[in-house]
């Protein structure tokens, strides 16, 4: 197993908000996501970064996304979750790049796909389990995660591990 250094992470969901796509059907729930204590704040950091979070919110209302669901918004990578129009117990997830609108590929190489960092792991269970036991998508709607500080105490447990096992 390869193994490559990691930055360290410490991710805080700043907040969220509802955005209702200008088909009047479709809408997603967005949390900005920053990680912060990194060396260029200004990729990692919604208060640092040139793109406003208001700007962020009109270029994704433009974007072609339909459905329902959830976005983790970093100022560096966007993730767009909604649940499987074909079958919603399924979540779907893309992403692109919030400066520009480029679609970025999940795939990760050796038949892997990223699936999600810390914060977007724990609202995607936050909302999946909204999801659940949600009787309509207006109750499904009305949660919001109330998961704010996300640190990561150790990135380098992996690499440890591994080394202590060779």
């Amino acid at each position: 197993m390869n193994i490559s250094p990691c930055a360290s992470y410490h991710g805080i969901i700043e907040e969220c908000r509802t955005v209702i796509m200008p088909d009047g059907v479709s809408v997603f729930k967005v949390y900005f996501v920053s990680i912060v204590d990194r060396p260029t704040p200004e990729r990692f950091e919604w208060s640092k970064n040139p793109l406003s979070k208001e700007e962020f919110i009109d270029r994704f209302r433009a974007m072609p996304f339909e459905g329902v669901g959830f976005v983790t918004a970093f100022p560096h990578i966007t993730k767009v979750f909604r649940y499987a129009p074909k079958s919603e117990v399924l979540l779907h997830v893309t992403a692109f790049k919030p400066a520009t609108g480029e679609a970025i590929s999940l795939d990760r190489g050796e038949g892997y796909t990223e699936f999600a960092c810390l914060a977007e792991a724990v609202v995607a269970n936050d909302e999946f389990k909204a999801w659940a036991k949600a009787p309509t998508v207006k109750e499904y709607l009305s949660f919001t995660s109330s998961e704010k500080d996300l640190p990561i105490l150790s990135n380098t447990k992996l690499a440890e591990y591994v080394q202590e096992k060779a």
